[in-house]
């Protein structure tokens, strides 16, 4: 891993999922910069992923997950949310 990148969580609502899971984005990068530049996948590690609405099942963790671009809703740090409502 590069120096200069800097492992971040955050939490992505699709139509069907909430992934909660790291990353790597580099410093000083806007999130809204890295999605516009970014392939048609964002890679997320350390992920927990359960459906959405979310029902209190886990569907699966795992180390590493692909996430089609095109298919997220909702993406926010989770360093940014400043209530849960569940």
């Amino acid at each position: 891993m590069n120096d200069d990148a800097g492992k971040q969580k955050f939490l992505i609502f699709t139509h069907r999922f909430e992934i909660k899971g790291y990353i790597n984005i580099y410093q000083g990068v806007r999130l809204t910069d890295y999605m516009n530049e970014s392939n048609a996948f964002i890679s997320v590690t350390d992920a927990e992923v359960r459906p959405h609405p979310y029902n209190g099942a886990t569907v699966m963790k795992t180390t590493f997950l692909n996430v089609r671009k095109d298919e997220i809703e909702v993406i926010v740090p989770e360093a940014a949310i400043r209530e849960k409502a569940l």
